[in-house]
C-alpha cells in the first residue's frame, strides 16, 4: 500500500505523532542536556513555535526572537543548578505554549524588541526547568551547551517548518491553524498541572 502524505499534511503529522507518543516525562532529569528539550511536549511545541512565530513576523525577528529565548534560557539554567527558589516554573512554561500558539494562531507581531523580551522570560522558565534537573553527574558546561543547542536547533525547524508552510497555498490558513492547535495543547497540558 503506497500512502502520500502531502507537504501540508506533514508538520499536522508530526504534531499528532508526538501527542500521541507515551508520556516523555519532560522534567526526569536523567536524560543528557541534549534530549532533555525532546523528551517533552511542552518543550517542544514552545520551541517549535518560537521559530515559527519569528518566521511569521519576518526581518530582523527571524534571528533576534529566538536568540533572545536561547540567552535567557542559559540565565534560568544557571537559577537552576543553582536550585535558586522560582515560583510558578510549570504555569510559565505551559502559558508560553498557548500564548506562542496564540500569537501564531492570531498573525500577531510586536516590535522585536517587545517579542524578545517576551520569549525572554518564557525562556527563563524553560532554562530553569533544564537546570533544576540536571542529573548530579553530568557536566554542568556540557549539559547547558546540549540544551542549547537542541532549542537553538529546535527554533530553526519552527522558523523552516513555517517558511515551507507560507509557500504552500492557502499557507497563512495553515499556519494559523497549527497556532490555533498548539495553543489547544497549551490548554491541555495545563489541565494536567
Amino acid at each position: 500500500m503506497n500512502v502520500r502524505i502531502h507537504n501540508f499534511q506533514q508538520p499536522l503529522l508530526l504534531l499528532l505523532i508526538m501527542l500521541a507518543s507515551t508520556g516523555a516525562q519532560a522534567h526526569t532529569g536523567v536524560e543528557a542536556g541534549w534530549l532533555h528539550p525532546l523528551s517533552g511536549v511542552d518543550h517542544l511545541l514552545a520551541m517549535i513555535a518560537i521559530g515559527a512565530w519569528s518566521c511569521q513576523m519576518g526581518g530582523r525577528a527571524v534571528w533576534i526572537v529566538p536568540s533572545a529565548f536561547v540567552s535567557f534560557m542559559m540565565l534560568g539554567g544557571l537559577l537552576g543548578f543553582e536550585q535558586v527558589d522560582l515560583p510558578g516554573v510549570e504555569i510559565g512554561i505551559v502559558l508560553s505554549v498557548i500564548l506562542l500558539g496564540l500569537a501564531i494562531a492570531l498573525e500577531k507581531t510586536f516590535a522585536v524588541a517587545i517579542a524578545a523580551i517576551g520569549v525572554g522570560i518564557f525562556g527563563i522558565f524553560h532554562g530553569y526547568a533544564h537546570g533544576y534537573e540536571m542529573p548530579v553527574m553530568d557536566n554542568k558546561l556540557a549539559y547547558s551547551a546540549g540544551f542549547l543547542s537542541t532549542t537553538a536547533a529546535l527554533h530553526v525547524v519552527g522558523a523552516v517548518g513555517a517558511l515551507l508552510v507560507l509557500k504552500l497555498p492557502r499557507g497563512r490558513v495553515i499556519l494559523c491553524t497549527l497556532g490555533a492547535i498548539c495553543a489547544l495543547c497549551g490548554v491541555y497540558l495545563a489541565t494536567q498541572l
